[in-house]
C-alpha cells in the first residue's frame, strides 16, 4: 500500500455520518415538527407527487442475533407475536390512508428488518394485500424483500411473487466460518444459493447479495473468497458495505472487541480487492457501496443521472414521498422526516389509541433542502455545485475552505464553484459530504460524533 493512501487513512479515518438522511438523525430537532404538521407535509407531497409513494414496513422479529446488526429488533422465537404486530401495522397504514385524497399509487414495499421471512409466507401475503387493498400498483413497480435463507422457505419466496414481488435482498456478509462464528450467522453457500434459484424460479428480476467488509477476524483471503464464490450465482446487484461498529448502540457488538476488527488499511486492501474482482466480472460500481450488471435498473439509472438515494440505500425510485411503517421505521415527504418509536409495546399502544407513533422527526428548513439536494449530487453523481445565491455565503466560504484539503489531497477537483469527486476520492466520498454538513459543524461535539460509524 502507498504511503499517500496509508496517509489518507490516518487523515480520514475518523467517525463521520453515512448520510442516508441529510440532517442527519443526531441533528434533527423534534422541536420543529408534531403529529398535526407532519399529516400536513404527507398530504402536500401527497398531492405534488400525483398520489404516488413508496412504502417502507420494519419487520423486527429475529430467531437468532446476528450479532454485527445495528438495525432495530427484537429476539424471540415466539411466533404468535406476528399477528398482533401485522395487525397494527395495517391499522397504521389505515390512519395514513385517512388521511389521503385520492387512492395512492404504490411504486415500491420495501420488507426489512429485522428478518422478514420470520413471518409465515401467509402472514406476509396477509400484510401486503392489506397496504395494496384499494390502491393502484404502479405499472413499473419494484416490491422487495430483505431475507435471511436460513428463514426463507421456497413458499415465501413463491406467495410473495403471486402478490407482485419482483426483487429480493439476500442477505450474506460473508463465507468464512470463522467470520460467520464471531457474527453469529452460521449460513452455508448452498443454502444462500438454493434461495436466489428459487428466486430465478419465481421470475424475480433484480436480485442482490449483501456483502460487509471489516468485519471481525475477517480478511483479505476470506473477502477473496466471498465475493468468488458470489460471481459465481451471478445476482444482479451486489451491496458492499463498510462494517459500521456501533457498540455503544448495539450491545451485540460487545461479543468482540476492536482488536478483532481490521485495521483501516487492511479494510481498504478488502474493499479494492472486491471491487476489482467484482468489476473484472462485469459489475459496474454504483455510488459508494453498490456493484450492478449492465441490464440492472440500478446501472441505468446511474448512467443517466437518475440514482436517488434515501433512507433504504441507492435507489431507481424519485418518489419524493416514502410512507414508513412498523416500528422505528422512517418516513420522508422530502421537506419533512418522522421516525415511529423504537419499542414494539409503545409502537403497538400509540397506534391502537389511533395515533401515528412519531418519537422523532425534523422538519426541513429551506438550507436543509438545499444541502440536502447537495449531499444526493455528490452522493450519486459524484459532483455539486455550491453558491453564495441560493446558500449563506458565510456557509460557502467555510465548506470551501474545508473543500479546498481534500483538493490538496487529491479527492476532489474545483472549478469556481463547481465541485467533482476524483476516483480516488469516491472512497472518502462520506468525508467529503461532511464538508458541506452545516449541522454537523454548527453543533459539533464529542458525544454526537462518537454516535457515527469510521468513515473507511
Amino acid at each position: 500500500m502507498s504511503a499517500l493512501i496509508v496517509n489518507l487513512l490516518e487523515k480520514y479515518d475518523l467517525p463521520t455520518p453515512r448520510y442516508t438522511s441529510y440532517p442527519t438523525v443526531p441533528y434533527w430537532d423534534f422541536e420543529t415538527i408534531n403529529e398535526s404538521s407532519w399529516k400536513q407535509s404527507v398530504i402536500e407531497r401527497f398531492t405534488a407527487e400525483n398520489g404516488a409513494l413508496c412504502i417502507y414496513i420494519h419487520c423486527p422479529f429475529c430467531e437468532n442475533l446476528c450479532t454485527f446488526c445495528a438495525c432495530t429488533k427484537r429476539i424471540t422465537k415466539n411466533h404468535e407475536v406476528e399477528t398482533d404486530y401485522i395487525n397494527t401495522v395495517l391499522k397504521e397504514w389505515g390512519i395514513y390512508r385517512a388521511l389521503l385524497p385520492t387512492a395512492p399509487v404504490i411504486k415500491e414495499i420495501h420488507l426489512g428488518g429485522g428478518t422478514p421471512t420470520f413471518f409465515s409466507a401467509d402472514n406476509l401475503v396477509r400484510l401486503v394485500k392489506g397496504i395494496t387493498a384499494g390502491a393502484m400498483i404502479s405499472l413499473h413497480h419494484e416490491f422487495s424483500i430483505e431475507v435471511h435463507p436460513n428463514y426463507t422457505t421456497e413458499e415465501h419466496i413463491e406467495k410473495l411473487a403471486a402478490v407482485g414481488f419482483n426483487r429480493i435482498s439476500v442477505g450474506v456478509q460473508d463465507f468464512d466460518p470463522i467470520v460467520q462464528f464471531a457474527i453469529n450467522r452460521v449460513q452455508s453457500f448452498e443454502r444462500t444459493k438454493e434461495v436466489i434459484d428459487w428466486a430465478r424460479k419465481y421470475n424475480y428480476t433484480s436480485i442482490n447479495i449483501d456483502l460487509i467488509y471489516g468485519l471481525p477476524h475477517q480478511t483479505v483471503k476470506s473477502v477473496d473468497y466471498s465475493i468468488s464464490k458470489i460471481i459465481g450465482i451471478m445476482p444482479d446487484r451486489i451491496a458492499f458495505y463498510s462494517y459500521a461498529h456501533v457498540p455503544w448502540k448495539s450491545k451485540g457488538q460487545r461479543r468482540y472487541t476492536e482488536q478483532d476488527l481490521p485495521s483501516a488499511e487492511q479494510k481498504w486492501e478488502m474493499y479494492h480487492t472486491g471491487k476489482d474482482l467484482l468489476e473484472a466480472a462485469g459489475f459496474f460500481s454504483i455510488g459508494m457501496d453498490h456493484f450492478a450488471l449492465r441490464n440492472d435498473p440500478l446501472f441505468t439509472a446511474a448512467a443517466k443521472g437518475k440514482l436517488h438515494r434515501n433512507f433504504m440505500g441507492y435507489t431507481t425510485t424519485q418518489s419524493k414521498l416514502i410512507i414508513g411503517l412498523g416500528v422505528s421505521s422512517i418516513s420522508d415527504s422530502w421537506n419533512a422526516f418522522a421516525q415511529n418509536e423504537k419499542e414494539v409495546e409503545a409502537y403497538e399502544e400509540k397506534v391502537n389509541q389511533g395515533k401515528l407513533p412519531l418519537v422523532n422527526g425534523h422538519l426541513l428548513s429551506e438550507e436543509d433542502i438545499i444541502i440536502r439536494k447537495k449531499m444526493l449530487e455528490l452522493m450519486c453523481q459524484n459532483k455539486t455545485s455550491l453558491d453564495s445565491i441560493s446558500l449563506n455565503p458565510d456557509f460557502v466560504a467555510t465548506a470551501f475552505s474545508k473543500l479546498r484539503i481534500f483538493e490538496m489531497d487529491g479527492l476532489v477537483t474545483i472549478r469556481e464553484n463547481k465541485i467533482q469527486v476524483t476516483p480516488l476520492g469516491k472512497s472518502f466520498i462520506r468525508n467529503i459530504c461532511s464538508a458541506i454538513d452545516a449541522k454537523l459543524w454548527e453543533n459539533k461535539s464529542a458525544q454526537r460524533v462518537n454516535a457515527f460509524s469510521k468513515a473507511i
